[in-house]
């Protein structure tokens, strides 16, 4: 196909996609406020509980700007399947058969990580609140910012989901001979050091448990990539001594 016929069928492929962002934002956007309610749950936790603490819409069109922002959020995710087709078709009549089993095998392992990455994002959170809010000293109020905690919310879920799908990251490099198994395992004080780090980052320094719970997991992940690497080398390693032995005979 010409340079002009790929650009055709780009401007098709995106065309498709906006389409189906667009539909995603509005079917968001009637559902927007079920998930306020569901994000905000911790600040109303602490309300009830001490008490001086809500949720703060501090200009004319912040309550609207707040839908809009999760609105684009939510229907980035509802339309995942329509434009996750189009770039996948975009790219797939240039890669081989081999090519196509292992993207495939790549995105259906990354995608659950994701999400789940983004559940356990869910799950810190309240603990994030509370602690946070217990350093208001005494007679202070807590009005939170609706522009600055939804994108506290979502930088939280977004930054815990990437750190999950490392892993299939790691084990791509492997596939492509960017890394060996043997080289992803003998990293691993770095990587346990940096998994400590990102969790002391993404939790607050007060709540152990969550920074340990997120730790663990991170190191469990790399594990598995290193001990999946160390498998794939194994199975390659077997298939070239099996062809110079055939290649000698």
């Amino acid at each position: 196909m010409p340079l002009a016929g790929h650009l055709v069928e780009l401007r098709k492929r995106l065309v498709i996609s906006a389409a189906a962002l667009i539909v995603g934002m509005v079917i968001a956007f009637l559902v927007a406020d079920p998930v306020i309610a569901f994000i905000t749950e911790p600040i109303q936790i602490v309300a009830k509980q001490r008490g001086h603490a809500a949720l703060n819409f501090g200009t004319v069109t912040a309550a609207f700007d707040m839908r809009m922002r999760i609105a684009f959020s939510i229907g980035i995710f509802i339309a995942a399947p329509v434009w996750l087709w189009q770039v996948w078709a975009f790219i797939m009549p240039g890669l081989t058969k081999k090519e196509i089993r292992y993207t495939v095998g790549f995105v259906a392992s990354a995608v659950p990580l994701f999400f789940a990455g983004c559940y356990v994002g869910v799950l810190v959170m309240p603990h994030i609140v509370e602690l946070m809010w217990s350093f208001t000293p005494e007679g202070g109020v807590n009005f939170y910012a609706a522009q600055d905690y939804y994108d506290f919310v979502f930088k939280l879920m977004l930054v815990i989901g990437v750190s999950f799908i490392i892993p299939v990251f790691l084990v791509a490099l492997n596939f492509a001979g960017i890394m060996s198994g043997r080289a992803i395992l003998k990293a691993w004080r770095v990587a346990i050091l940096i998994a400590c780090l990102f969790a002391a980052l993404a939790t607050p320094a007060a709540d152990v448990v969550s920074m340990l719970m997120l730790a663990g997991i991170l190191i469990v992940l790399y594990f598995a990539a290193a001990c999946l690497s160390l498998l794939f080398d194994k199975r390659k390693h077997k298939r070239q001594q099996e062809f110079l032995e055939g290649s000698t005979v």
